[in-house]
């Protein structure tokens, strides 16, 4: 599909993880894709009839009604991670009901909150300052959990 791609002068990245496999007399490194069947393509919006028209591409990732975007700064930290580590899992973030989380987004950015209702993309947090408690709703995107 790279090919395909590259010969309709689309830029794409599919991040490859380096994993070390067992075969009957030895072990190997192989390479596999780090988002199992996801591959990342940077093209203007009206491209993207054309990236669906590829062979073997089902459709975008969307959020919050939207393709998804990845930020150049992200793509690069993808990159750069899988240069220095090996046998890298990737492992959806799971936002749940009472957890406390950090807003990463907005103008309540770097506060903690916690997860009050959650409701398809969006999250109700409830955020204690002053001895008052705010009630707000963000995409979820917006929040990161707390360790």
């Amino acid at each position: 599909m790279d090919r395909v791609l590259k010969e309709r002068n689309i830029t794409s990245y599919c991040p490859l993880n380096k994993v070390r496999k067992k075969w009957s007399d030895r072990y190997k490194i192989v390479e596999e894709p780090l988002f199992k069947s996801y591959g990342f393509v940077y093209l203007e919006q009206s491209e993207m009839q054309e990236v669906r028209a590829v062979n073997g591409v089902v459709n975008f990732v969307y959020w919050n009604g939207k393709p998804a975007v990845i930020k150049d700064w992200e793509m690069d930290n993808i990159k750069r991670f899988l240069n220095e580590y090996d046998s890298v899992d990737a492992v959806p973030i799971d936002i749940k009901l009472k957890s406390k989380v950090l807003i990463n987004q907005g103008v309540m950015m770097g506060q903690e909150a916690t997860v009050e209702r959650i409701l398809h993309n969006v999250v109700e947090l409830r955020i204690e300052t002053l001895g008052y408690k705010l009630v707000a709703k963000t995409e979820r995107g917006n929040v990161v959990p707390i360790e």
